[in-house]
This record gives structure tokens, C-alpha cells and sequence, in this order.
């Protein structure tokens, strides 16, 4: 699997929890008893939330340390040379 690849499973499987989360949480508040959400829904809801929190987060921490790390071997490398 490329690298790629995994960063669009990862994001899409994060796009598609939020959605089954706004969506249950939503359906929630249709079925009988209306305007009552179960406990169950909140929970799972707020299990969408930290899995999509936690894949965008730890995918942009990432990506932030490894521009940084990056950055400071070019001026590192630009240093030597000069």
C-alpha cells in the first residue's frame, strides 16, 4: 500500500465516520420517542468524533514535524556549502 493510498483510506474512513455520526445523531432526534437522543447515539457519536479528530490530527502533526524536520536540513545543508 503507498503512501498515498493509506492517507486516502485514512481520510475517507474519518469523512465517513463523521458522516454515520451527524446521521444516526440526526436520526436520533426523528424516531419515536422525537427529540430524545440515547444514550448510545451520544456515545457513538462521540466515538466519530475522536477517531476523525485523531486521524486529522495526528496526519497534520505529522506532516507539520516532517516540513520542520525538512527545513532544517536544507538550511543545514545550505550552510555547509557556503
Amino acid at each position: 500500500m503507498t503512501k498515498e493510498t493509506r492517507t486516502d483510506v485514512q481520510i475517507y474512513s474519518a469523512i465517513a465516520m463523521l458522516l454515520a455520526g451527524v446521521a444516526l445523531a440526526t436520526a436520533g432526534f426523528v424516531v419515536p420517542p422525537t427529540g430524545e437522543i440515547s444514550d448510545f447515539v451520544l456515545l457513538f457519536f462521540a466515538q466519530c468524533l475522536i477517531y476523525a479528530g485523531s486521524i486529522f490530527g495526528v496526519s497534520i502533526y505529522i506532516h507539520t514535524k516532517f516540513a520542520e524536520f525538512k527545513s532544517e536540513i536544507d538550511a543545514k545543508e545550505e550552510g555547509g556549502e557556503a
